[in-house]
């Protein structure tokens, strides 16, 4: 899409559904601006000269401008001057080819504007750097041929006259006139290096780069015998188009139907409140004389003056047959969306068949079921996406659980053999305790002898072994140590549910036995020391 601008200075009243201008006569989200008559401006930023810049920033003014297609289905222009690398644009058209009956909007365009219409042609053809410019316009416009080739007065640009005939306006029709080459079925112009541009678009971007003007109005053209002065008007996009037809004098009481855009490829509106946008072009207040109500269709005849008439060689009574049963996909096999839907057939048909309307039903279903489609692959797409993600998640929170697993498998293998270790260490330490203490009461009793050997008195007998008590609680604080830490130990396995409990509660048991010695030894050793000597002793 393109950025859409306010016509004029104002208040935005409302952002609601209202009637547009289609051929459905549905509603769409609308902008309703109420004007407070200033009319003030923003600020604009005009480019003196637009070669100096990158293509890529033209390119963005054209869009920040809001400039699309002012002559067919209102494709971005920004867009469409960027085509594919592999698709180098030889030729360079600008459709001022108007071959509708009533409509001269485009007529008045080159008369008046025809410095702004070359102007956005050279623009287009720097971005585009093509080989051959061509302005094509009919023969029935002799005043817009003139305006043109006085514009282009030592340009390479050429004024290709064609002949009036319906529907040589018709981008493929006009290109096969000018270039001898046919787009191809499904294709687009620029497959075979040619672009097409409306005269309108032309002077849009002229103003866009040039003036630092965003597309806000166009010319269109009010006209029909219900009309007093039909005319062409500069209007802003967004103008209730009621408001053309009373500014035009329209007879109400004498309008039978209001048409937008041409007889041939326009529509019956249902309402004239309906706002001016930027593919308007004309509108027709046409009387019923002038544009009597269609007679009741009738059964096709087969007489074959549809496929005469057909600007594409199509097929459109095998189309016609397809689309009312409603068989697109064989519809669509006939190359239905190569109609350009310029009505020839409907006009020509004799038994008064709406022939484009079923061709413009058939076209909808089938983009909507397209559409459908679209979204139910994007759904799969994101419910194959979201299954992946859920699986990947899985198998990385089970490679997580496993390796969890495995650290905690490893901790405890660990443990165990720290275990294994202490409770190895504790006994040999425990052993070297027991000599050490054994070591130390044979040093006592050596040192008892000693003394007794050296007495003054040798008929006194020989004194008793004095108890080493702190080597004694030594031995004891060891054991009791030693017991905690096995006992910490044993709790632990019990907890973690380890294969060594019973190995530790024989340690335990065993430690527990050494404390109870050793407790015995200390007391008895205490109760000795508190006695004092004996009788024998005393006496001499």
């Amino acid at each position: 899409g393109v950025p859409v601008h306010a016509p004029t200075s104002g208040v935005i009243e409302s952002i609601a559904d209202f009637p547009v201008p289609h051929p459905s006569g549905m509603a769409d989200r609308c902008i309703t601006l109420k004007p407070d008559g200033e009319d003030q401006w923003c600020q604009r930023s005009p480019v003196a000269d637009y070669r100096s810049l990158e293509r890529d920033e033209v390119l963005q003014i054209i869009r920040d401008a809001g400039i699309s297609g002012m002559g067919g289905a209102g494709f971005p222009t920004n867009i469409k001057l960027r085509p594919p690398r592999d698709r180098k644009v030889s030729t360079l058209i600008l459709n001022g080819a108007e071959c509708e009956p009533y409509i001269t909007a485009d007529d008045m365009t080159m008369r008046e504007k025809a410095d702004e219409v070359v102007a956005g042609l050279k623009i287009m053809a720097w971005i585009l750097r093509p080989e051959r410019c061509v302005i094509g316009i009919e023969d029935n416009k002799p005043e817009a041929i003139a305006a043109l080739r006085k514009a282009t007065e030592g340009t390479q640009t050429e004024i290709a006259v064609v002949p009036t005939k319906y529907p040589s306006g018709g981008e493929k029709q006009l290109i096969q006139i000018l270039t001898g080459m046919e787009v191809p079925s499904g294709g687009i112009p620029a497959d075979i290096g040619v672009m097409c541009q409306n005269i309108g678009t032309a002077v849009a971007v002229a103003n866009a780069v040039l003036e630092g003007t965003p597309l806000i109005s166009r010319i269109v053209t009010i006209t029909g015998e219900a009309v007093r002065e039909p005319g062409n008007f500069e209007t802003l996009i967004g103008t209730p188009i009621e408001h053309l037809l009373g500014q035009a004098g329209v007879n109400q009481d004498a309008v039978s139907r209001l048409v937008l855009g041409g007889p041939m490829m326009g529509y019956t509106l249902t309402t004239e409140a309906v706002p001016v946008i930027k593919t308007t072009n004309c509108v027709i207040a046409a009387t019923a004389a002038e544009l009597p109500a269609p007679p009741p269709e009738q059964p096709c005849i087969r007489c074959g003056q549809c496929a005469e008439a057909c600007p594409m060689e199509l097929l459109p009574q095998q189309l016609f047959w397809h689309a009312k049963a409603t068989e697109f996909e064989k519809a669509e096999h006939l190359n239905l969306f190569d109609c350009i839907e310029c009505g020839a057939c409907s006009y020509v048909c004799p038994s008064s068949i709406p022939l484009v309307q079923y061709y413009r039903f058939a076209k909808g279903e089938i983009r909507a079921q397209q559409a459908e489609q679209l979204k139910a692959d994007r759904a799969r797409e994101r419910f194959e996406a979201r299954q992946a993600r859920l699986e990947r998640e899985q198998q990385e929170k089970e490679l997580r659980r496993k390796e969890r697993a495995q650290a905690a498998a490893e901790a405890a293998a660990k443990k165990q053999a720290e275990a294994e270790k202490a409770a190895a260490e504790g006994q040999a330490v425990d052993e070297r305790a027991a000599k050490s203490a054994l070591v130390e009461q044979a040093l006592a009793r050596k040192k008892a002898k000693a003394q007794a050997s050296q007495s003054p008195a040798p008929s006194a007998p020989p004194t008793e072994e004095k108890p080493d008590i702190e080597a004694l609680e030594k031995q004891l604080e060891q054991a009791r140590s030693k017991l905690e830490t096995m006992q910490g130990m044993l709790d632990d396995a019990k907890a973690q549910q380890a294969d060594n409990v019973e190995k530790l509660e024989r340690a335990v048991a065993k430690n527990h036995d050494r404390v109870q010695r050793a407790e015995e030894a200390l007391s008895e050793a205490r109760e000795k020391l508190a006695a004092g000597p004996t009788e024998s002793q005393t006496t001499h």
